[in-house]
């Protein structure tokens, strides 16, 4: 594909076409930093001035921009001659939503240059990048290495900052084990829904993720440097512990809800049992009574001896039928 990516200063202050003043021009989002000529351009969320901005400066490829300024495109890494462009989605805690999103993060990485362009602010490399501004030594040990390793960096960051995340799921699942078998399964099963959306939502950011650090560990491309693979093949190992993690969670939380619905399976047949035991005691009582009460003549009817007779016979029945449930430890 054709995209020769040529990063160039144009004059800004050629105007082209009618200039309107009634208009104030739109913010910039475009933070930069600068050392031993490699340059970090971080854009969050872009807007159209922002991608004018960038446009004036860098002659990617038309579709690298679509993709920029478009939503929700699939993880990916794209090479072209002179750089290369990458998608990366990381997991975002939602507080408006309250649940797991993912967070996505363009990266354009060439000679000279390292662009990241987070949808949404990414936590890790809003830290990185503050510390590079701030300190002039933080600045020396991430850029001496060219983009290439400042990539790893910014993209290592972001891997390590799912640990935390995880953590706090591996706590949420051992509070689960311990309100179900402390008999609190009914207030659990909501519990055990949230944690397991969870982990479905983590598994869709970080399962195509794990192709884009393979790709990335065996590219040959002469930006990322040979002396860079050890660094990219650990991204890869640190985004496989990821995922072994997911995956023991993901078996753990099935194993809870099914330990859950056996607890709640197990008290609604103590439940049922009791109500059959209580229906079977009480039918022959109220067969008796019903037999009894009725507007014909039976033996002993008008007669207090009929009346004790009727009562022994409920309670001999009522007697009889609890000690044989007992013997047969039904109750």
């Amino acid at each position: 594909m054709p995209s020769l990516p040529k990063p160039r200063l144009r004059r800004s202050g050629r105007v082209r076409g009618p200039v309107v003043p009634a208009q104030e021009p739109e913010r910039l989002h475009v933070e930069e930093v600068e050392h031993g000529g490699l340059r970090w351009i971080n854009i969050t969320r872009p807007r159209s001035s922002d991608r004018e901005w960038l446009q004036e400066r860098f002659d990617f490829h038309s579709l690298a921009y679509e993709d920029v300024f478009s939503r929700n495109q699939r993880p990916k890494i794209d090479e072209y001659p002179d750089h290369i462009f990458a998608i990366l989605h990381f997991p975002r805690f939602n507080a408006e939503a309250g649940r797991l999103g993912a967070a996505e993060l363009d990266v354009f990485v060439g000679p000279g240059y390292l662009i990241t362009i987070p949808n949404d602010p990414i936590d890790p490399v809003s830290y990185l990048f503050e510390r590079c501004r701030q300190s002039e030594e933080v600045r020396a040990d991430l850029f001496s290495r060219g983009s290439g390793y400042l990539l790893y960096r910014v993209a290592d960051a972001c891997v390590d900052a799912g640990f935390p995340m995880l953590r706090k799921i591996g706590g949420k699942l051992e509070h689960l084990e311990e309100e179900i078998f402390a008999g609190r399964s009914s207030e659990a099963v909501r519990d055990i829904s949230n944690a397991k959306q969870e982990i479905i939502n983590f598994r869709k950011i970080v399962r195509p993720q794990r192709v884009v650090f393979r790709d990335l560990e065996r590219s040959r491309h002469p930006i990322l440097a040979e002396e860079l693979e050890i660094y990219f093949d650990d991204l890869e190992d640190a985004s496989e512990r990821v995922w072994q993690m997911l995956e023991g969670y993901k078996e753990t939380v099935e194993a809870l809800e099914a330990t859950n619905e056996s607890v709640l399976s197990h008290r609604l047949n103590d439940v049922l049992r009791v109500l059959t035991v209580l229906t079977v005691i009480f039918l022959p009582a109220t067969l008796i009574s019903g037999i009894m009460g009725m507007n014909t003549h039976v033996p002993g009817q008008d007669t207090i001896a009929g009346f004790w007779f009727t009562v022994g016979a409920v309670v001999f029945i009522l007697v009889g039928a609890l000690t044989f449930f007992k013997s047969r430890r039904w109750l």
